[in-house]
This record gives structure tokens, sequence and C-alpha cells, in this order.
């Protein structure tokens, strides 16, 4: 399989270094990536969340929330979505078959109708979440806009006592999907998200969705966060007592299996640049054992701002 990175928009909250931890011009806002995979597989285009999408961009108003949208402030460009990549990648919307979400939250599933045949896999507890909009914090996360015009859905109940992946529960047989992709439920950010685990020839990467926000909270020994991810951590989580419990278990993934899995969160910059360099030196080495050369595929969004 290979695997390309995309940031599906960056969004530019107030608070620069309190908030991303990149130091910066005063008055330079913080970024943060909606970091997005795309998997090529014998059965098609496999995207991992979808960042932002095309009416988004379009329509941000009342599509996505007034508060999120003066909070985040989500720099909407049509260049960035998931289908405006895919076609500079040389793909049509059509290609992609199958969709797996870490969760339903607005800057994770705006692009879910770019790609109207495409089945959206999803753990089900989140949908139930999603659908019943009990709280204010859940009418303005989950934006039914964003996807009650797919049609194609597949949810998964939370595994009791079945497959294990690295001591995780996981989600084994995703409908349609490789073996090689598989859901771990890391509930605590909502109700029914998940990490996105995926097999390469030299090991596994885990898309941990918004289990974390910052690198540094993946640092086994020391952990820390900034105050601005923190806070905003725990404004956003629905189970404030698992979403630290599967932190602390990802932590120890990474301390006694970092040569096993690359684990990386949805919004940090310094993870999306690390694992697009990656994927990039494995491309360039792939080619060189071929001894072809190839043009440049644009896999990379313009730098973020520093």
């Amino acid at each position: 399989m290979r695997i390309h990175h995309l940031n599906c928009v960056t969004m530019c909250p107030p608070g620069g270094a309190l908030m991303d931890g990149r130091q910066r011009p005063k008055g330079v806002p913080a970024a943060l990536v909606c970091h997005c995979l795309l998997v090529e597989t014998e059965q098609g285009l496999v995207l991992v969340d979808t960042g932002f999408g095309l009416q988004d961009v379009l329509h941000p108003r009342p599509r996505l929330s007034s508060f999120f949208l003066g909070l985040n402030r989500p720099q909407l460009h049509e260049g960035l979505t998931a289908v405006r990549q895919l076609e500079r990648l040389g793909f049509k919307a059509s290609d992609v078959r199958h969709i797996v979400l870490t969760h339903l939250d607005f800057d994770h599933a705006g692009g879910l109708d770019d790609f109207p045949m495409a089945r959206v896999h999803v753990m089900n507890a989140e949908v139930e979440a999603a659908a019943a909009q009990r709280t204010w914090l859940d009418r303005e996360r989950f934006r039914p806009r964003q996807w009650r015009t797919q049609p194609h859905w597949v949810t998964y109940a939370m595994p009791r006592g079945g497959e294990r992946w690295f001591g995780f529960e996981c989600v084994r047989e995703l409908s349609g999907l490789p073996p090689e992709i598989l859901l771990v439920p890391l509930v605590g950010h909502t109700l029914g998200h998940a990490g996105v685990a995926i097999q390469q020839q030299d090991g596994w990467l885990l898309h941990a969705g918004d289990a974390y926000f910052h690198h540094q909270e993946m640092n086994p020994d020391r952990p820390t966060c900034t105050p601005g991810l923190l806070m905003y951590q725990e404004l956003m989580q629905k189970d404030g007592r698992m979403r630290r419990l599967n932190q602390e278990r990802l932590r120890a993934l990474v301390r006694h299996h970092d040569r096993d899995v690359k684990v990386f969160c949805a919004h940090d910059a310094v993870e999306f640049e690390r694992m697009e360099e990656e994927a990039r030196s494995h491309e360039e080495h792939a080619l060189r054992g071929l001894g072809s050369v190839r043009p440049e595929l644009g896999l990379t969004e313009p730098s973020l701002p520093t």
C-alpha cells in the first residue's frame, strides 16, 4: 500500500506558541493541521478522515459553527480540500471507495459529501452521539449538513474481548477493506472516537485522531502539552477519564513498540511534517530501487506559518 499524507486545511487559532508550542513573531497565529491519509489499495482509494470539504470552503455558514469558526479560524482554501488534492495526484473523487473516520467532528468529516460513492466506516457509538445532538457542544461540533447526504454508512460496535492489537482492542475485518487497516477504539475525546491503524511492510502507522493534540504528549518519560491545547482538549472531551487513560496507553505503546508502530495525531504540524518527509524519503528510496526517475508528485502543501 502507498500512503499519502494530506493537510486538509490549516486552522490558525490565537495564542501562538501557547497553543502549538512553536516560536514565531508576535501576533502570528498558531497552526494546527488537519492530517488525513490517502491510502492506495487493491480495493481502490481509502481516505482516513476528510478534513474540511468543498462546501465548508464555499459556504462556511451555517454549515460550520460560528463558535468554532471564530475559535479555530480555519484557512478555508479550496485547494487544500481532500478532493482537490486527490485531483492533483491524478485521481477522481469516484476513485475513493472507502472513508475511515476517527470521529465525526466538523474538522474531520467535512469532506464526506465530496465522495458520495464511498462507504463510510465509523464506530456506531459515534454515529449515535452525533445524531442525538444532546448538548450545546454536540450541536456545535457535530454538523449534520456535512454528512446527512452520505448514504453509505458502515458502523461497528465496540469490541468486547475480541482481537487485540499491541494491547488495544480493535475492530477486525472492516467490510470491504484489506486486513491491514484496523479501527482501534480510543474513547474520550468523543464517545465513539477511534484510531486507524495501517500495516506497511516496515511496520504500522497509527493515526490517533484527537486522542491527543501535541507531539510532546507522547513523550513516555515527561509528557507535556501547551496550555492552549490542554484547555481545548478539556473543552472538547466527552469522557475525561477515558481520554487520559488512552493517552497513557498510547505512551506505553510508544515506549515499548516505537520500532513497530509510528503514532501521530490529527492536528500536530511537527508530526505532519515528519510523517510527510518520511513518506517522501520512502518514495525516493523505492524509486532508486527501481532504477527509474519519476517527477515530483506534489504531495506537500505550502509551508505552514513559522
